[in-house]
């Protein structure tokens, strides 16, 4: 493992890598939109997947001796390939698609949901209760989420497309369960997320190969790299690093509310969606329902 000496603590570059990591996460439903419409969702992921796998690569063996990733690998092995299997394989094909299906305004707050799914989740796979302020969160949330994908229509319950939302909020459970089991490794993230991907490259590029092929539209392929740079790959490693530096994490985490408006606006200016009230008032029922469950988690810790 890397030697260097343990990161010195540093608030206001924690929060210059946070801001980044935010403003570079705001951009990427943008970018899904945009590549969708020159490829299929598979082979996005596809040049994504590969593009971050890069990445990845270079970052860690700069970190830590390929003697350290082989022996985390062998440390949980069976577990690396479900978890790959799941991220980056399920959860973006699944995802992908329903960007493809939905208006961006909707598929990006319904995933932004999935804060509360891992709340309901941890009950069965961790044996966690859920506390009052849990119930009342999720209740809130949901409502929220059902307000964006009715358009605000909601004693109608219809859907711009029903498959669409369907989609958008099964890749919310598959992203809980991943970050759920992903928690128990011991391995450093950006190692455990390394060894996902190796595990999980070969199924998206085996899915490509057998459904549509390789991409030809280089003006997909430019926008898939993007994804694969700033979804998957040096954005993480950005959050990571504002986390380690932080003196208050909360301040830090904090900044992630910001990403989903700033995402709506660029989604009106670049993809020249109207962004419909609902979607602004779903989303803010999202975002204060997260966080009502954060402070009430906090309070309880006290």
């Amino acid at each position: 493992m890397d030697t260097a000496a343990a990161l010195t603590k540093n608030q206001p570059k924690a929060m210059l890598l946070g801001a980044l990591a935010v403003l570079c996460w705001s951009t990427v439903a943008t970018a899904f939109k945009l590549s969708l419409a020159h490829l299929a969702p598979v082979q996005l992921l596809s040049i994504a997947t590969a593009t971050s796998l890069f990445i990845l690569l270079a970052v860690v063996a700069k970190r830590y001796s390929m003697r350290f990733v082989y022996e985390a690998w062998k440390a949980a092995p069976v577990q690396y390939a479900l978890l790959g299997a799941i991220n980056p394989f399920l959860y973006y094909v699944i995802l992908f698609n329903a960007y493809d299906l939905l208006p961006a305004q909707q598929a990006q707050p319904l995933n932004y949901s999935w804060a509360l799914v891992l709340s309901l989740l941890a009950v069965p796979l961790l044996g966690q209760a859920l506390k009052r302020a849990d119930i009342i969160a999720l209740l809130v949330g949901f409502f929220g989420v059902i307000v964006i994908a009715t358009r605000g229509d909601v004693l109608a319950l219809q859907f711009d497309s029903g498959k669409g939302v369907l989609l958008a909020l099964s890749s919310t459970v598959l992203w809980a369960v991943y970050w759920l089991y992903n928690a128990r490794l011991k391995a450093p993230p950006e190692v455990s997320l390394l060894l996902c991907f190796i595990h999980g490259s070969p199924l998206v590029w085996g899915m490509m190969m057998y459904t549509t092929g390789l991409p030809n539209d280089w003006q997909g392929v430019t926008s898939a790299i993007y994804v694969g740079v700033f979804e998957m790959g040096i954005t993480f490693l950005l959050w990571l690093g504002a986390m380690q530096l932080a003196t208050h994490a909360s301040r830090v985490s904090n900044l992630i509310f910001l990403s989903p408006f700033l995402s709506l606006l660029l989604i009106h200016w670049i993809l020249g969606e109207d962004i419909v009230p609902a979607t602004y008032i779903g989303l803010s029922l999202i975002i204060v329902a997260v966080i009502y469950q954060q402070v009430a988690a906090h309070r309880s810790a006290q």
